[in-house]
């Protein structure tokens, strides 16, 4: 069987952060049941071949998923339970905003068996959440994570940004100290990108913003592996550190090339051979599955190429690195042959064990740029 998840889109948010390239809807609360019942739809019509699969993670993303009513959320699930056979699903997780997750929504999510919840705190600085448009505090914060635990969530993600614009070093340590002490089972800790299809892009592209150098960037973000490894988290992947047992293992598929079925407004799907992805619109998704028509607007079948690249890509996110027997025969002596040659330019930051090519700690650091090298 192979290992596999499902991720729903519900673009829904109450407003629209400058950073922000996913997509999502603002003032459409009164589409949401028409968007349910598109979603509904799209998943039974599904005719992929799961019968091999070993569904073990849900994932539920936005947008702002925990702005929807649970009664909603539990009719997804009998919707999914209909159409795949999710009862090996051990990790079950919703994505929740500060100050928009009410205590009642977050307590009957886990009674309907989501185990897992994500919390997008991004800062607790008043004025750098207000520059990201953040619509909460650090109070709420605060009040959501006690409210989760109190709700029965024994597994919380805790997101933060770094690389913001006029963001101290100080406050960055302060902010992760506090969500330290909140004692989540995991901790994201992301650098501030500018996104083309973002407000923050525009700004920067006017120089009304100016963005961080990049050392000042690779500052804050050792200190996260600094701090984080002196409080004992575990940092499998470039941007995540888990407590022991609780890397997200839904994210893990993505970066281990597993398959995956995603629903919703701009959803990306791997079925083993072909990615695909749904429109990024949500009235015109609606329309499309209302009409019986086909909601996807890409489909690209993975060349061994591509596949290869994409191992060096995603397995350099990940700690345990890449399974070099995983590459196909006809690219194995390209790849090693890239390694060799990118071996001296890159001698602290990756390393070869037991036919593994992972990165050093400081090798995280220059992800990106090492497997750009190493690609085909």
């Amino acid at each position: 069987m192979t290992s596999a998840g499902l991720y729903i889109h519900i673009p829904f948010c109450n407003i629209k952060c400058i950073y922000c390239d996913f997509y999502s809807v603002v003032n459409q609360e009164k589409t949401i049941p028409k968007f349910f019942k598109a979603l509904f739809k799209e998943i039974q019509s599904c005719n992929t071949d799961t019968s091999k699969w070993n569904i073990n993670t849900i994932f539920i993303g936005g947008g702002t998923p925990s702005l929807i009513e649970p009664d909603l959320i539990s009719k997804l699930i009998e919707q999914l339970s209909i159409k795949f056979d999710i009862s090996n699903v051990k990790e079950f997780t919703i994505e929740a905003n500060p100050g928009e997750s009410k205590f009642e929504y977050l307590k009957e999510y886990h009674d309907l068996g989501i185990n897992r919840l994500s919390i997008g705190v991004q800062s607790l600085e008043p004025k750098l959440l207000e520059f990201l448009t953040r619509l909460h505090n650090s109070d709420d914060v605060f009040h959501t994570f006690e409210n989760a635990r109190k709700a029965g969530f024994e597994n919380i993600n805790c997101d933060l940004i770094f690389n913001i614009p006029n963001q101290p070093m100080s406050i960055w340590k302060r902010d992760l100290q506090k969500i330290i002490d909140l004692d989540p089972e995991h901790i994201s800790c992301y650098s501030l990108t500018v996104e083309k299809n973002t407000q923050l892009f525009q700004y920067v592209k006017n120089g009304k913003v100016k963005m961080p150098s990049d050392d000042t960037n690779i500052d804050y973000y050792r200190w996260a592996q600094f701090i984080l490894a002196q409080k004992e988290f575990d940092q499998y992947e470039i941007s995540n550190w888990n407590k022991p047992g609780k890397e997200c293992q839904h994210n893990l598929h993505y970066w281990e090339i597993d398959p995956y079925l995603s629903f919703g407004p701009s959803a990306h799907s791997f079925d083993g051979k072909k990615r695909y992805s749904n429109m990024r619109n949500l009235n015109q998704y609606i329309q499309s599955i209302d009409k019986g028509d086909d909601s996807r607007d890409f489909i690209e079948e993975v060349s061994e190429k591509n596949y290869t690249n994409e191992l060096i890509g995603f397995g350099l996110r990940i700690a345990k690195g890449i399974d070099l027997d995983r590459i196909p025969s006809s690219f194995k002596k390209s790849v090693n042959k890239s390694i060799k040659l990118n071996h001296e330019k890159w001698a602290d930051h990756f390393k070869l064990e037991k036919n593994k090519l992972k990165l050093t700690k400081d090798g995280f650091a220059f992800s990106d740029s090492i497997a750009i090298d190493l690609m085909i």
